[in-house]
């Protein structure tokens, strides 16, 4: 067993970030800059009149120098006064964006969860839940993966749901542990499941419906044959991971985790099995589920997002905390509540981290801003150009399958719709494909590569919470990205078929 693991080991996500800056680095002495100009859109939304600013899909222009040459400029391996460099990624990276959004936003997002988390789990609250939760479900354990999934997949296709799965994962992973499946299940179940309902969505606030708005597509509209893909897809990923933690559950060595996973495993041998659920414990599961329910009311009702999710999430874990101090819960002291905090924090530390490096690619790039000169816009126009050059089904699937690739570098739905919708609603009506077949191609592409890809904040800090390295998540998870990928492209050609 040792061997067949060392013969699998995988490098760690820093290093792998690394190469791929590495290479975005070398494109740009290749690749020329250019440039769009930017227009703004209105759509109506719940009968209220929205703006968004897109790209002028026929403004692209390659910047040139003075005497007329294409402008490569390549990158430096190091730039003072906070200019862009190869050295320079990591810190750019991590303090690029601002408070909605990546990165230093959800940087401040997953470590605020963490120490909210920390102070929770320091009540052990979580960990009597967990044992409550083992002894009801004996001989049942294997409803909690479809129920789960289902809720989940539910909530990235209703309102969004994708960053807040670090928290869930958080309480998750050590129950399906417990239970006997491991922290990949407990993935699956969370953040998986979220993107799956979020790809297939018929009413996503930030991705189908912004993308419709933006193609001069009615919004919400083509529900029913959404509705239908989010069955589908729901239900082959309940099953595929049913069958996985069935698997994993006769032999729990075979899973690529079992090393990692002994971390939670450890906890709970330090548990007294027979415990009581006190009422304190109770009032901290209580502030937990009331604050769950506070958050998506919040996100459906008011549009809250990271900012507000984020104060919302240190409410909940200062709240468990004055519990476990009234309550003695764990011999809990008001210093445990700081100390609690910051061991949360520090265990969500190295997701966070990930999350800068990986905005370093796009900043190695040249920025996602479609005004200003970048690769990023060269490589966004080349691919533009190409998908209309074939028939409408061949068409219909390059658009899925360069919205997937350009997913990697602009993963937030909504700024990809921004970027590509404009250039692609146009691009579709001449291959011959309806532009609800392209915001299909994008929600698809956009969605179910964050199960993948490393520059997914949302999937890096799940990742980062479960305590699983992207290699290893990526060793796993590869062979079901391809059956999504069949099934997208089932759907694609259906679409196309039938004039979506």
């Amino acid at each position: 067993m040792d061997q067949e693991q060392k013969a699998w080991k995988v490098p760690h996500t820093f290093i792998i970030i690394f190469f791929v800056v590495l290479l975005a680095g070398l494109l740009t002495y290749i690749v020329p800059k250019g440039q769009f100009e930017t227009q703004d859109v209105t759509y109506v939304k719940d009968g209220e009149e929205q703006t968004k600013t897109v790209l002028n899909p026929e403004s692209f222009t390659y910047v040139k120098d003075d005497e007329g040459n294409l402008v490569r400029e390549g990158t430096s391996l190091f730039e003072p006064g906070g200019g862009i460099g190869f050295l320079n990624y990591v810190f750019e990276g991590l303090v690029s964006g601002d408070k909605w959004g990546s990165a230093v936003g959800v940087v401040a997002f997953i470590l605020i969860i963490g120490g909210a988390f920390g102070i929770i789990m320091r009540t052990k609250a979580i960990e009597e839940g967990i044992l409550k939760v083992i002894d009801r479900t004996k001989g049942k354990e294997g409803l909690i993966i479809p129920v789960m999934f289902f809720l989940f997949s539910l909530g990235g296709a209703v309102f969004g749901m994708g960053e807040e799965a670090i928290a869930f994962a958080m309480i998750l992973v050590p129950i399906m542990i417990a239970i006997g499946y491991d922290a990949i299940t407990g993935v699956m179940v969370t953040y998986v499941a979220t993107q799956i309902g979020f790809a297939t969505s018929w009413m996503n606030p930030f991705g189908v419906a912004i993308a419709q708005g933006v193609s001069d597509v009615p919004v919400l509209s083509g529900a029913g044959f959404r509705i239908t893909m989010w069955i589908v897809f729901t239900l082959v990923g309940t099953f595929y991971t049913w069958r996985y933690a069935q698997s994993i559950k006769k032999d729990p060595k075979r899973s690529l985790t079992y090393e990692s996973d002994g971390y939670f495993r450890k906890q709970g041998e330090v548990t007294d099995l027979n415990s009581k659920f006190s009422l304190g414990h109770t009032l901290v599961v209580l502030t937990v589920a009331l604050g769950v329910v506070w958050i998506i009311w919040g996100v459906v009702e008011h549009a809250y997002y990271i900012p507000e999710i984020a104060s919302q999430f240190f409410t909940i874990g200062l709240v468990a905390g004055i519990i476990g101090v009234i309550f003695k819960l764990n011999n809990m002291t008001w210093n445990d509540i700081a100390e609690g905090f910051t061991d949360g924090a520090k265990d969500l530390l190295p997701a966070a981290l990930v999350v800068g490096m990986a905005k370093g690619i796009v900043i190695i790039l040249g920025g996602d801003s479609p005004d200003a000169p970048s690769v990023l816009n060269t490589v966004l126009y080349g691919a533009g150009q190409v998908v209309g050059d074939f028939p409408e089904v061949i068409s219909a699937w390059c658009m899925y399958l360069f919205q997937s690739i350009f997913n990697f570098f602009v993963v937030s739905g909504s700024g990809q719709a921004a970027l590509t919708m404009p250039l692609m609603a146009p691009l579709a009506d001449i291959a011959g494909v309806t532009r609800q077949t392209a915001v299909l191609a994008f929600q698809l592409g956009d969605g179910l590569t964050n199960i993948f890809v490393p520059t997914s904040a949302a999937l890096m800090g799940t990742l980062g919470a479960a305590r699983i390295n992207w290699g290893v998540w990526a060793k796993f998870i590869i062979k079901f990205m391809l059956i999504m990928f069949v099934l997208s492209t089932i759907f694609m050609v259906t679409a196309v078929i039938i004039n979506f």
